[in-house]
């Protein structure tokens, strides 16, 4: 019997070219098909919203976009634009550099500020971590830091690296990452079977812009 992951996918369109017509057609995907959400530029922010008003399906959009280089200053802007205009979840990129550096106290304090504002409108923040690109000491220092926070999720990646998320990484961060915290799998979900072993291996989220073709490969079409 397959296994419905509707409830798990978040229906993600974030290229550079997106257009409101694009838009338009992930949400009537997402609400038809039961999608839990849809992942969206944050232009678009308030379009999905009024598309999906009545619906359970949440709008998540990005912040820090998607290599991380902005300030934390920024990055607090740009997460207090997205709640203004009607954001369910906010996915921040966090600053990879100072990740790479060593410099964990920077990491604690870009969370820390980012965190206000949501914890103010009682939204969701999931920080996204590009695994694919991260050593194993580097992911495991990520699921130190960031679960000493409120944090919702932790998520693997934001599908623009050269590697996406693994089957290894989604099980590295559920041993180590407390329960609270859910896991999204991201970058490279193209297969219902991959899908599934990411489910199996942890993750609560599966964000991925081929949530109809893993739908309908599970209902064997």
């Amino acid at each position: 019997m397959s296994l419905n992951l509707a409830p798990y996918i978040e229906h993600t369109l974030l290229k550079q070219t997106t257009t409101l017509a694009e838009i338009d057609k992930i949400c009537l995907d997402a609400s038809m098909t039961g999608f839990v959400g849809v992942c969206v530029p944050p232009k678009y922010v308030q379009g999905a919203k009024k598309l999906l008003d009545g619906s359970n399906v949440i709008v998540s959009t990005v912040v820090g976009f998607p290599l991380g280089f902005g300030s934390i200053e920024t990055k607090v802007k740009e997460i207090e634009n997205a709640l203004h205009l009607g954001a369910d979840e906010i996915d921040m990129v966090i600053d990879l550099g100072a990740l790479k550096g060593g410099d964990f106290a920077r990491l604690e304090e870009e969370v820390t500020s980012c965190l206000k504002p949501i914890y103010n409108s009682g939204k969701v923040l999931k920080v996204i971590v590009e695994s694919g690109i991260l050593t194993e000491n580097e992911l495991r220092a990520c699921c130190r830091i960031y679960g000493q926070y409120e944090i919702n999720f932790m998520k693997t990646s934001t599908g623009f690296a050269d590697k996406g998320v693994t089957v290894e990484a989604v099980k590295l961060m559920r041993e180590l990452l407390p329960p609270r915290i859910g896991i999204k799998a991201s970058g490279g979900i193209r297969s219902y079977a991959f899908a599934k072993e990411l489910i199996s291996a942890g993750a609560t989220r599966l964000g991925t812009s081929s949530g109809m073709q893993i739908i309908k490969e599970s209902r064997g079409e």
